[in-house]
């Protein structure tokens, strides 16, 4: 279950700040199945996107953008297609990318993946051992989680260019094409809960959280 060999590496192709320039609902919709991937050294990481969660800005009282831009937000005003990384209940980092043309907030959270190559580095990455298919479900299902097993943190990947191989943290194509995309409301979260922006990949066993539809 180890990282594969060069040969072995599916091609992807990253995704262009275009495709980032959107409101967040179209950008949180089509990211699903593409892949996230984490290349570093000698350490190539990848995942399948199965769930995110659209943030609307300005007009969302649970974006962090909500209140206007600060020193510790200004990534989600800046260009398309930036990592912004937070920390949160003093213990888990989230990742996000931020949407929207540059000077209008907007963004997505990832919150989780499908792990497709280097599966032992993840588990080492989450202390996990991995001795049956639940292990292997506990890797990268939740935000925190996923972004533990990809080492994640605001220090090294915010503001990280999610559009270019070379940043070490990128997002890819690699022509999976998404099925039963499900909506449901945004979960963890108290403020504007009712609003329909969590895109899932229905019937994947990676989704964290519940599963009851909006709509489809």
């Amino acid at each position: 279950m180890g990282t594969r060999s060069s040969e072995a590496t599916p091609k992807f192709q990253s995704l262009n700040r275009a495709f980032f320039a959107r409101n967040p609902r179209r950008v949180a919709r089509e990211l699903l199945g593409k892949v996230l991937v984490r290349d570093s050294g000698k350490l190539h990481l990848t995942g399948r996107i199965v769930e995110v969660e659209a943030y609307l800005g300005a007009n969302d009282p649970a974006s962090h953008s909500f209140a206007g831009e600060t020193a510790r937000n200004s990534v989600l005003f800046g260009p398309p297609g930036f990592a912004y990384v937070y920390f949160i209940y003093g213990a888990h980092y989230c990742l996000n990318v931020s949407c929207e043309r540059d000077g209008k907030a907007g963004g997505v959270l990832f919150r989780a993946l499908e792990p497709l190559e280097g599966i032992e580095e993840m588990a080492r990455a989450r202390q996990i051992e991995l001795l049956g298919p639940r292990d292997l479900v506990r890797l990268t299902s939740g935000p925190g989680r996923m972004a533990e097993a990809f080492g994640v943190t605001r220090e090294r990947d915010n503001g990280c260019d999610l559009t270019s191989s070379s940043s070490g943290l990128w997002i890819g194509d690699d022509g999976f094409r998404a099925r039963n995309i499900q909506v449901t409301v945004r979960i963890g979260i108290t403020k504007a809960a009712d609003n329909p922006l969590r895109y899932i990949l229905g019937g994947n066993k990676f989704v964290s959280g519940r599963k009851t539809l909006a709509r489809d």
